[in-house]
């Protein structure tokens, strides 16, 4: 039997497999990686030596490299953890060069959502990021964030990262463990031997508790605009010496939406649309990244009025949606529910529906819908190229 859970990053769909859950917005061919076997309580022990012994030494000045965020946690300790990967931090390297992958439509032009190389000189350490003190340039980052991930590796850090939870699906080459970004265990991330922890939520006790191994923790929480999004990236390159990479992207992504938006956006069209989560009609609003994403072209989102307690993602019904009859249907769950345009069509009374009957139904990839990393240019294009086949077709 298929369940259904809603976290911080989507929904998460619980299915009947040799493994215990799976993640809706995960592709179905996940990269793993082993654990790093043995030597925890020595790696503990290492690293609570090291503790006490920075507790002799003198305070790194902290530099504020950007704004304070909102849900950011207190000031770890500027000790961190030893690291026990064989890699040495590079303090002098510029920073590497990373390209995301992009999906190219016939109308939008595929760009290059990953910042090119810079010279801009790699910022001394220490910084305080979100109000986080990272004493040193990381090279051991464990990843809890499937969005924080594809950040990492967008701005530029991805010979940085050596361990990522199971869901970061991508980029490809990741390091997927069995790490737990939902339920995170505090003796496994230390295992790895970080000297910066990225994730999403706020588990006050694991943050803490990396705290007091010396290890900076930065937190994320869920981004509700693109203004959050853009914040974090910038965020993400800070915290890792890759401040201009940041900044490069950032500036890529606005350029190339502020373009599709300009050229496909008529809110005087005042068409409606609903965004199909899951086959038992879990939609997002637009008071959520996913919703203000649509917001951008001026579409009206069905299920706002389902929602009057601002939750975000409620669950609607088969005969709301009837009755609501939106303009253009976007559904996701096409690998784990196989959700199609037919099997929406072939549902009880939907075939009376203006966008079945028009064929205006278009399948989203839930990896890229509901995070809110670099590859939002993805979703955006999808978007466009929509409102672009409803205008040729009149």
């Amino acid at each position: 039997m298929v369940t259904y859970q809603l976290s911080e990053e989507g929904l998460v769909v619980q299915v009947p497999t040799r493994e215990t859950r799976r993640s809706l917005f995960i592709l179905p061919e996940s990269w793993r990686m082993f654990l790093l076997q043995g030597k925890h309580l020595t790696r503990l022990l290492l690293a609570a030596l090291l503790l006490i012994a920075g507790a002799c030494g003198g305070e790194a000045q902290d530099t504020t490299t950007q704004p304070e965020a909102t849900a950011a946690s207190t000031s770890p300790t500027t000790t961190v953890a030893a690291t026990t990967t064989t890699a040495a931090p590079t303090t002098t390297a510029a920073p590497a060069t990373t390209q995301a992958s992009t999906t190219t439509t016939t109308e939008a032009p595929t760009t290059t959502v990953a910042p090119t190389t810079t010279t801009t000189a790699v910022p001394a350490f220490p910084v305080t990021v979100a109000g986080v003190v990272i004493p040193e340039r990381p090279a051991a980052i464990v990843s809890l964030s499937p969005t924080a991930t594809e950040m990492l590796f967008a701005v530029g850090a991805g010979d940085q990262v050596i361990a990522v939870d199971e869901f970061s699906n991508y980029p490809p080459e990741a390091p997927v463990t069995e790490l737990s970004g939902f339920r995170p265990n505090l003796e496994a991330i230390a295992a790895y031997g970080p000297d910066l922890v990225v994730m999403s939520g706020n588990p006050e006790e694991i943050a803490s508790g990396l705290e007091a191994l010396g290890i900076p923790v930065l937190i994320h929480e869920a981004a509700l605009s693109l203004e959050d999004a853009y914040r974090q990236m910038r965020q993400t390159g800070a915290a890792t010496g890759h401040s201009g990479a940041a900044e490069e992207l950032v500036a890529s992504i606005q350029e190339e939406i502020a373009g599709l938006v300009d050229r496909y956006a008529d809110p005087d069209l005042g068409l409606t649309y609903y965004h199909e989560i899951s086959d038992t009609f879990f939609s997002a609003t637009s008071s959520t990244f996913i919703g203000t994403v649509y917001s951008l072209f001026g579409l009206e989102n069905i299920a706002d009025a389902a929602d009057p307690d601002g939750y975000g993602y409620p669950q609607l019904s088969a005969e709301y949606i009837l009755e609501a009859d939106p303009d253009i249907i976007f559904y996701g769950c096409a690998i784990w529910c196989g959700t199609t345009a037919d099997s929406i069509a072939e549902r009880p009374g939907w075939s009376e529906l203006q966008a079945v009957g028009s064929g205006y139904l278009f399948e989203v990839d839930d990896d890229i819908s509901s995070r809110w990393g670099p590859r939002l240019i993805e979703f955006v294009r999808l978007i466009g190229q929509t409102l672009q086949t409803l205008s040729e077709a009149g």
